[in-house]
């Protein structure tokens, strides 16, 4: 199992304090996804159906923990679950 974060990206438009947030994913199975996102203080409940939401300093320590650093891309294509599997047959169309 790898988890996967994504680079941090600015959302003006939301109403929170912190504007600034990435994802987490796994291209394994969610239950080591929520396990590691327990070990960042992540209560499960923030879980999306197939990530997380992580803000800046919760994203440092999780690439401190071992988290591996994608484009958005190659996390979309690489993580579990419906959106993964929709970005994984995008990507086989444009291939073929």
């Amino acid at each position: 199992m790898t988890v996967l974060v994504d680079p941090l990206r600015r959302y003006e438009h939301v109403p929170f304090t912190v504007k600034d947030w990435c994802h987490m994913a796994v291209d394994g199975s969610f239950e080591e996804l929520h396990a590691f996102a327990a070990a960042l203080g992540i209560p499960r409940s923030r879980f999306q159906g197939d990530h997380y939401d992580l803000v800046p300093w919760i994203r440092e320590r999780a690439v401190t923990l071992g988290a591996v650093e994608v484009e958005t891309s190659e996390l979309l294509v690489r993580m579990a679950g419906p959106r993964g599997d929709r970005a994984r047959r995008r990507t086989a169309a444009r291939s073929s």
